[in-house]
């Protein structure tokens, strides 16, 4: 896989280490066991995969490479470059203007742009509607593209069943960047609907089988389907897709129940439900299904609790402290800063979408067990941080660079 240059500032000389080895060890990344790292006083252990992953270390190089070679000019990103709060404010103390934040409110509009100006495409990116907007003012919408190839890839997919006849129903969040474009794409070329959930995707049983008021579709997914959407008829052959972060299982479970429900409305055999249920197998990105699994594989190891460091507005990292979250004590910070002593804790909670502080999230143990995992937008070199600072609170007899070494 190919090899990126990124600012030195977001590798981590221990994470890089262990990843090193792991790789060598496993080069076809089937064993999802942890990393153990033996502090002595503190037990480490690292999920097999974590951090950035191809996208973003794409987008992050092609987005520093626009600032380093085009200095005097004004540099845009239409929204956050990754849904990481220190990359994205890195890049601002580097010049770079931001034009709308995540949910698509204007910071700068598009009156204040000239076709001098340089808007790079976010990882996540873009609707079609904004590409002609960039156009229209004089913009190459693809000359500082850093939308993900593997974001593209569902684009493809969904163009390609949608040229056949399917309605396309996108697996996730509504309101997310990388939703709203994969909607804008896939409404381009085919009916097209977006479900958050295994609840959303049932409420679609009634419309395709028409066992209920059918105008009600159109109150009941407001905002969440294509113009000119004609319930009475798109909804006779259909295929799912999803936002590339969701979790795995959840889009298996809508694909699996749409499946099922096309089958017996139209008394499908195995051999045609291809006629009413495209197989798009499935397309999210590969770190999302390495990131998930390898924290399966870290919820294997008896711990007293689990970190997940990222963003908070990131959907990948979100899933993983679902997962951890089923298991045991979890705390979701975007830094070591939130680690605020050896008391308390400044963490996320997904289910308020607040912040909140916890006392006491270190066990008196004479040596604790911490699971520790990152999102995909998450620098190695803050998930080093947070091993230091929680390192910071013992009398650890091994140093960073002796276990640096020992995987060396």
């Amino acid at each position: 896989m190919k090899s990126f240059e990124i600012p030195e500032f977001y590798r981590s000389p221990l994470i890089s280490a262990v990843k090193n080895k792991r790789k060598l060890q496993d080069k076809l990344k089937k064993d999802f066991t942890p990393t153990h790292l033996d502090f002595g006083c503190i037990d480490i252990y690292l999920a097999r995969h974590f951090g950035f992953c191809y996208g973003v270390e794409n987008a992050i190089e092609i987005a520093f490479k626009t600032v380093y070679e085009n200095p005097g000019k004004r540099i845009f990103l239409l929204s956050e470059m990754i849904h990481n709060p220190q990359v994205n404010a890195d890049l601002i103390k580097s010049g770079v203007q931001f034009i709308m934040d995540t949910i698509g409110n204007k910071f700068i509009d598009w009156s204040e742009l000239t076709q001098d100006d340089i808007v790079i495409i976010p990882a996540f990116g873009t609707t079609l509607e904004t590409e002609q907007q960039l156009k229209a003012i004089g913009i190459n919408p693809l000359q500082y593209n850093t939308t993900c190839p593997f974001v593209e890839k569902v684009w493809n997919r969904s163009e390609q069943i949608g040229t056949k006849g399917y309605t396309i129903v996108i697996h996730g969040k509504p309101k997310h960047e990388e939703t709203r474009a994969t909607f804008s794409h896939s409404s381009f070329h085919t009916p097209s609907i977006v479900v958050k959930d295994l609840e959303e995707a049932m409420k679609l049983e009634k419309y395709i089988r028409k066992t209920t008021d059918l105008n009600l579709f159109y109150t009941e997914f407001k905002g969440q389907y294509s113009e000119g959407f004609d319930v009475n008829r798109h909804f006779e052959r259909i295929g799912v897709v999803n936002q590339t972060t969701m979790l795995a299982s959840d889009t298996q479970q809508i694909a699996d129940f749409l499946k099922t429900v096309m089958a017996r409305h139209y008394e499908l055999t195995s051999e045609s439900t291809a006629s009413r249920f495209a197989d798009t197998r499935d397309t999210l990105c590969y770190a999302t299904n390495d990131n998930q699994g390898a924290v399966m594989g870290l919820l294997q190891t008896t711990a007293d609790l689990a970190l997940v460091v990222g963003g908070y507005n990131s959907s990948n990292t979100s899933h993983l402290v679902e997962l951890c979250e089923q298991q045991l004590p979890t705390y979701f910070i975007e830094n070591e800063s939130k680690i605020i002593d050896r008391q308390s804790i400044s963490h996320f909670d997904l289910h308020t979408h607040t912040e909140k502080i916890s006392c006491d999230y270190l066990p008196n143990a004479a040596k604790p067990k911490i699971l520790i995992t990152s999102g995909a937008s998450c620098p190695d070199a803050v998930v080093e941080k947070v091993i230091v600072k929680l390192l910071s609170f013992y009398e650890s007899p091994y140093s960073i660079e002796q276990i640096i070494g020992a995987f060396n």
